[in-house]
């Protein structure tokens, strides 16, 4: 199988790897789409690596015994490889899982966690079965594109009574918005790089301020009669980004950390009792909410197809994150076999 090669700084380059095997309840899934994520940064640093991404939606092509899923399936393939026994994956929150399993020592194969590549192997349980009529493009949105928000916004319940602030308007942030809209509520951005701003506004941001208006607190108070926002979502993991989400959050709020990044200094008093909010960390979304995910999809295709801007052969890939570094799209899938 080909797959995708970091070669050194702003090199790639696609290899040729031994196609994996089936074993056990692991299974053999033909990669359909491959999400792009921020892989970009690794090409632009030249952090060599052949076992990139980690979103797909694909089809099962080989099983090893009577399992979970069967050949011909078409499924959204969770990212990581947990071991699906523990209190964690048995509730759901297998994102959290310490104990993890090697899907290549198991089955037996040299390659086959990557998802920039044409097949992967990957436990049975984290294969979600697509719904007729949904295609692989919409489905693939499961993972980065719409999970850590949705994730976000289930702990916090965002409904229609809530004013959302979005900090980081890019992929995932823009996902966010989808989200928020979904539920109803009234989403404010942040973000200064225009394609992003304006892309935000064509899929139901109410409005967008910039973070490097010295002003943008005050217009986000401003916005919300001087309280502040009732939930928010960080997606740009940058500590000045963050500092400005807790302040814009009204008494008794709710903020949610997604985007990775630095340290942020988080004041036990000022913050936490005196306004009394609540900080998560979402990285993904419990399992158990499926149902609810497929919903968000089936019923938020006309803003899919607005937040899904480029699609790639996997041959161009370089092409792809060069786009990537300027800012200057949405979510980009890879199409592995072209």
């Amino acid at each position: 199988m080909k797959v995708v090669a970091i070669t050194g700084e702003k090199q790639c380059a696609l290899v040729d790897k031994p196609d994996p095997k089936a074993g056990a309840n692991i299974v053999v899934v033909k990669i359909t789409i491959t999400p792009m994520c921020t892989e970009f940064k690794a090409y632009k640093n030249g952090s060599k690596s052949e076992s990139l991404g980690h979103e797909a939606a694909g089809e099962v092509v080989e099983v090893a015994q009577p399992c979970k899923v069967k050949k011909g399936d078409r499924v959204v393939v969770m990212p990581l490889d947990a071991c699906g026994v523990c209190p964690l994956c048995l509730d759901g929150e297998y994102i959290h899982c310490q104990r993890g399993v090697d899907v290549l020592k198991i089955t037996g194969s040299a390659a086959g966690r990557a998802t920039y590549a044409q097949f992967l192997v990957k436990n049975d349980w984290q294969l979600l079965p697509i719904p007729d009529g949904m295609s692989y493009e919409h489905a693939s949105m499961a993972c980065c594109g719409l999970g850590p928000t949705f994730g976000a916004m289930q702990l916090m319940r965002v409904d229609a009574f809530d004013t959302l602030l979005i900090t980081g308007l890019g992929p995932v942030g823009l996902g966010g918005v989808i989200n928020g809209v979904y539920r109803g509520a009234r989403v404010i951005g942040v973000e200064s790089q225009p394609y992003r701003a304006k892309l935000a506004k064509e899929l139901g941001a109410a409005e967008v301020v910039d973070p490097n208006d010295k002003d943008a607190l005050a217009k986000i108070k401003a916005l919300t009669k001087g309280l502040g926002v009732d939930k928010a979502v960080d997606c740009s993991g940058v500590p000045q980004a963050q500092r400005l989400m807790i302040d814009a959050l009204r008494r008794k709020g709710h903020g949610s950390f997604v985007g990775e990044g630095g340290e942020l200094t988080i004041k036990g008093s000022d913050d936490m009792i005196r306004k009394g909010i609540t900080l998560h960390g979402a990285w993904h979304w419990n399992l158990a909410d499926t149902p609810q995910m497929m919903q968000v999809i089936t019923k938020s295709s006309r803003l899919l197809d607005k937040v899904i801007t480029h699609r790639f052969p996997m041959s161009k890939v370089k092409d792809a994150w060069e786009l990537q570094l300027t800012g200057n799209c949405g979510k980009v899938l890879l199409r592995p076999w072209e």
